[in-house]
């Protein structure tokens, strides 16, 4: 029957190739033996990976048949997808965007051995002009503002709810002082040099190999190492709800009487969070994760 499969996938690669020469290459010498053979052509021919409409956990990755991860898995000894998540960013800044990229692509390949704790800070700070960061958006006093390497929160986000998927200790999290639009509630993480970080512990007794890459405002980040972490599921009550204020700001470029929504507002909470952490064997825990305290995210209305 993998014969009769496999005939008929190199029959319609070759199609393929005749149509366009350049999508496709296979080696029709090659003798299929196993499953496992069989899903590694099948990724060769399918180049799609996860593209979710909101933030969510994902496991088909952009980067599976890079050969520079590839080569990393195997170098480092990590062999298995513990986690993965995609942030889906909504209307980033070019600056921001700019940020999460480069971020994203400093942080690809970092490994974290056995008990050791990797810290954002102290592995991709600081966020200076001087290294390549520019200016881009960030909380600060209740203001959105413009600041040196504003977005880099967005890695420590996702950071922070793979590391929690992987099962890992977190050792130090922040969230944001109001609301962010990306994750939910409790969800979030925050970093700023020589002030606030983002860590965590590899809890395991081998290496993790950390990878990801920012593609059309979706950050993927996923985690590599020698098994899968028990199935973990997020809990949160909120409570204290702050209704979003107003804030009209003078745009003379709008028609008279013209108004414009630039952002929406997000209610002020706080946040109990906690995970479900379901085992292999049946056993269930829970963990408390803390308690998230944000002010309102005001909504922003340009007025003439």
């Amino acid at each position: 029957m993998k014969e009769i499969l496999y005939s008929f996938l190199v029959f319609n690669i070759l199609a393929a190739n005749i149509l366009n020469p350049s999508l496709y290459t296979v080696n029709t010498n090659s003798n299929l033996k196993t499953d496992d053979e069989m899903k590694i052509l099948l990724n060769d021919i399918n180049k799609d990976y996860d593209i979710p409409e909101e933030s969510s956990e994902v496991s088909n990755l952009p980067w599976r048949n890079d050969k520079q991860f590839l080569h990393a898995k195997e170098k480092y000894n990590t062999p298995v997808l513990m986690a993965a998540y995609c942030a889906v960013l909504k209307n980033p800044l070019p600056g921001e965007a700019y940020n999460v990229k480069l971020t994203a692509r400093n942080i690809k390949g970092k490994v974290v051995g056995p008990s050791k704790i990797f810290s954002q800070n102290a592995n991709l700070g600081p966020y200076t002009r001087e290294r390549g960061y520019k200016d881009g958006a960030s909380y600060s006093n209740g203001n959105i503002v413009m600041t040196e390497g504003g977005g880099v929160c967005k890695i420590a986000t996702v950071l922070y709810n793979v590391s929690v998927l992987s099962n890992l200790e977190i050792v130090e999290r922040h969230n944001h002082s109001m609301p962010i639009n990306y994750v939910p509630y409790g969800q979030d993480a925050t970093v700023a040099s020589n002030i606030k970080d983002f860590k965590f512990k590899n809890t395991t007794d081998s290496n993790i190999l950390i990878w990801a890459e920012f593609i059309d405002e979706k950050l993927y980040m996923a985690f590599y190492g020698p098994q899968k972490p028990p199935e973990i599921s997020w809990d949160h009550i909120a409570t204290n709800k702050t209704k979003a204020p107003i804030r009209y700001i003078k745009n003379e470029n709008l028609s008279k009487g013209e108004m414009k929504v630039i952002l929406e507002g997000l209610e002020g909470a706080s946040v109990k969070s906690s995970i479900t952490i379901k085992y292999p064997n049946g056993t269930i825990r829970v963990q408390n994760m803390g308690i998230s305290n944000y002010i309102p995210l005001p909504r922003l209305i340009e007025i003439n």
